[in-house]
């Protein structure tokens, strides 16, 4: 007599399918604690030109391919369509740090385009010294803009611009911060120690080598 093997019961079915569940969770949580991992990891490796482990991210409807050891933040490493790349590369011989923010254009607007627009407006009527072929302007203070200056090249028709801030603290170094928009069509926003405007003449030819290897100059 042939036997009929029984009918798995409804309270096994569903623990079958709880267990399942937990599986996928437990998978998922190791997936995103990979990926922090490595995020982690990745900041405390020092981004090089020569960097070959790349990862497909797209910005402003332009693909890039960037190496992973450029990522400021882990959760980049994912690839895909962004609203923004935050990368963190070294400039020149001297590897000057600088954070690089890759956004659409919309969103800014370019430090040269403000310095006509905005910040004349605001000048002190000090100019501060130290740099170079740039001329250094401190903010009025009553115009919400206490302890910032703006450096600037006064020769060209499309100026070298920075605004800086003076740091919360005093044994903290001045920051400076400058959008431009590249020839790709997306817009760069630059973050830097104000010690590297003494370079501000190899800026942009610094920069095009990072950029330009990953597609977005």
């Amino acid at each position: 007599m042939r036997t009929h093997a029984a009918a798995p019961q409804p309270s096994s079915l569903g623990f079958n399918l709880a267990g399942i569940a937990v599986l996928v969770l437990l998978l998922a949580v190791g997936a995103a604690y990979v990926v922090d991992i490595l995020g982690k990891n990745n900041r405390t490796a020092p981004p090089n030109l020569a960097d070959k482990s790349t990862i497909a991210i797209a910005v402003a409807g332009k693909e890039l391919t960037i190496p992973s050891s450029w990522f400021r933040y882990g959760e980049q490493l994912r690839g895909g369509f962004v609203n923004q790349i935050d990368l963190h590369v070294l400039l020149g011989q001297t590897a000057i740090p600088v954070d690089v923010t890759l956004l659409p254009r919309s969103r800014v607007r370019p430090s040269a385009t403000l310095l006509d627009g905005v910040y004349l407006h605001q000048f002190d009527d000090a100019t501060l010294s130290g740099v170079p072929g740039l001329v250094g302007k401190p903010l009025h203070d009553g115009d919400g803009f206490t302890g910032e200056s703006v450096w600037y090249d006064a020769l060209s028709a499309n100026p070298f611009v920075a605004k800086c801030l003076a740091p919360v603290r005093e044994t903290e170094p001045v920051q400076c911060l400058r959008t431009v928009f590249l020839p790709s069509g997306i817009a760069a926003v630059y973050a830097f120690d104000a010690s590297a405007l003494q370079s501000w003449r190899q800026f942009d030819s610094e920069m095009q080598k990072w950029l330009g290897q990953i597609g977005a100059w």
